[in-house]
Formats: C-alpha cells, sequence, structure tokens
C-alpha cells in the first residue's frame, strides 16, 4: 500500500510515495509484513500491572494527601495524585528524566494506568493541548521544585508539600501490610551510590564507587523501604543515620510497642553513636567491624585451624570464636 503526498520544492510541486506497508521474506506459508495503522500503542505492557497494585493499594492517593494544591481549581486539569503518578509510573518503566514526558503524555496506556477518563487527551480544554492527554515536562518540572510553603506571590510552583508526613508514609505502608505485629523485626541500614551525570550542586567524586555521585541513606525492613535521606558522597554512609532511626523506630513502637527489633548495618555503621543509641532505647544490632591488626591477631588459631580444614576437606570452613567488649557488644569473628 503506497500514500501519495504532493509537496512544494525548488518552486514547484513534488510527488512523494509513503508506503504503509513492508513485505518481508515469508516463514514457511506464513506472510511477514510491517505496516504503520496501529493507531496508539505502547511498548510498556507492565502498566497495566502496576494499575492493579497501585489501585488496590492507595498508593498515590496517600501519597499525594501529604501535598497540598495552590493553584486555581478552575484552571486544574492534572490533578496532584494524577501528577505523582505520571512521575512514580514512568520512573518505574525505566524512565528518570522529565524531558521523556514531552513522548510519555501521548501514551494512552499509561494515561490509562493514572485514571484519566480520557487516556487520548481528545477532550482538554486547550485546542493546543487536544491529543496530550497527560502533563509535559515543565508541568511536572514545577511539581518538582515545590517547597513545604508556598509564597504568595509566587506564579508557578503552587504545589507544597508536607516532609514529615511523606516520611511518616512509608513506615505507614509498612504498619499496615501487617494483619498482627510481628515478634521481631530487622531494620537494615544502607548507604549505596546514586550517579550523577552533570555538574549537579553536591556532587563529589566517590572513590570505593569510582565515580561522581550522592551517597543516599535507606532504611529497609525486608522489602519496605522505611526511610530514605540524601546525602553527598563527601560525608560518611552513618550521617543522618541516628536522626532515621528516631524517627522511624517511634512510629514503629507506637503502634508495635513489644517489637524487638535489630539494627543491622555494615563497617560502615559500626559507630559509637549508633551502638550508643540503640542500646540507651533497648535495640538489639548486628553491625560489621573492619578487620585491623588487632582482630587479625586475635583469631590466629581459629584461622590457622579453618585453613586446615578447608584444605583437607575443600570445602570452605567456618570460624568460630567469641570475643565480649562491654555488657551488650561483643565480637563474633566471620569467615
Amino acid at each position: 500500500m503506497k500514500r501519495l503526498l504532493t509537496t512544494q520544492g525548488y518552486g514547484r510541486n513534488t510527488t512523494r510515495c509513503i508506503r504503509t506497508e513492508f513485505d518481508f521474506q515469508p516463514a514457511g506459508r506464513r506472510r511477514v509484513e510491517a505496516a504503520f495503522d496501529g493507531g496508539r500503542v505502547s511498548s510498556d505492557g507492565d502498566l497495566l500491572l502496576l494499575r492493579e497494585l497501585t489501585e488496590s493499594s492507595g498508593v498515590f492517593r496517600d501519597f499525594a494527601a501529604c501535598f497540598r494544591d495552590h493553584r486555581d481549581p478552575s484552571r486544574i486539569e492534572h490533578t496532584v495524585e494524577e501528577l505523582l503518578a505520571q512521575r512514580v509510573l514512568g520512573l518505574l518503566c525505566g524512565y528518570e528524566d522529565l524531558n521523556d514526558h514531552d513522548v510519555l503524555r501521548d501514551d494512552a496506556l499509561l494515561a490509562l494506568a493514572i485514571g484519566k477518563a480520557d487516556p487520548t487527551g481528545e477532550q482538554r480544554k486547550r485546542v493546543r493541548d487536544r491529543g496530550h492527554a497527560l502533563a509535559g515536562k515543565s508541568t511536572l518540572n514545577r511539581l518538582e521544585l515545590a517547597k513545604p510553603t508556598v509564597a504568595g506571590d509566587e506564579r508557578y510552583k503552587k504545589i507544597s508539600y508536607d516532609d514529615h508526613g511523606i516520611q511518616r508514609l512509608f513506615v505507614d505502608t509498612f504498619l499496615a501490610a501487617h494483619d498482627r505485629p510481628p515478634a521481631e523485626i530487622v531494620l537494615d541500614l544502607d548507604a549505596t551510590d546514586d550517579p550523577v551525570h552533570g555538574k549537579q550542586e553536591g556532587r563529589f567524586f566517590h572513590g570505593f564507587y569510582d565515580s561522581y555521585c550522592y551517597l543516599p541513606l535507606y532504611v529497609f525492613c525486608g522489602d519496605f523501604l522505611l526511610g530514605a535521606a540524601l546525602n553527598t558522597a563527601d560525608k560518611q554512609p552513618v550521617s543522618g543515620a541516628v536522626e532515621e532511626l528516631e524517627r522511624i523506630v517511634s512510629q514503629i513502637l507506637a503502634r508495635w510497642p513489644a517489637v524487638r527489633i535489630i539494627v543491622r548495618g555494615d563497617s560502615g555503621f559500626c559507630r559509637d553513636e549508633v551502638m550508643r543509641w540503640c542500646e540507651d532505647n533497648g535495640l538489639f544490632f548486628v553491625l560489621g567491624l573492619q578487620k585491623n591488626s588487632r582482630l587479625i591477631a586475635e583469631i590466629e588459631d581459629e584461622m590457622t585451624q579453618a585453613r586446615t580444614t578447608s584444605e583437607q576437606t575443600g570445602k570452605k570452613a567456618a570460624l568460630q570464636g567469641l570475643w565480649w567488649i562491654p555488657l551488650t557488644q561483643r565480637v563474633i569473628p566471620a569467615g
């Protein structure tokens, strides 16, 4: 099939033939062809599964409740909940840059997952917006630049957020996922790299990750994210850990006063302030301890025994040893 288009070029009319179907070598008795009459298509079929999950959990509704919209209601076409859903679902599908949404705004499947009643955008108020069901990068950028308060003369960034409400939401979601309080939970502390690809404010080179990055702190309990704090890479991984633990643990204990809490982390969190806080608040902790010459000397006999056993069996051998440091602290060699 061909379509004829008449255009003007170099002072005269020219005719171009644009094929709308292409035939390829057949596969046995099957015909193989390419066509471009599929209408609106999407490559992100997983949005349908995400839609089921987010609608049943109400996560975007709860997230939107942490924001305040100061825009003129008569001129709003994209609610705060829809803007948040568009940005988060885009991230889940691998679209990190806001620029991606100048194309994604036409994705009918994304609009359906967000909950748009008009997923093609044909009924939008302004003619120039018709066909674009979702928000573009500029509208989403104003959301991302939101502040806790909105100045009276602010023209563009008229959405504010409740920082404490957002922080509490992660823990509330975790608590609501349990029918009854567990006897014990483990809070994992972890800091990892978030690479930057430009000259963003606060970027630093991190020798371990061999890149320019941020070093955010995360607190997990199993698969649940309970806290996230953005740190620059020139800080220690432990920076802000005690503050995050104070906030998260107090919220958990308010609902589950009898739960046993264990704090776990690698050697980057084996710091006096973390251990002292855990002891003062009745928490247990399991923290990695960076090896040093004194510890290596202390376990020399056990290492020799383990090495001999490993050579005899051809398998890894575990160390068995235990040293007590004051009261609730003890060192267990791993190997």
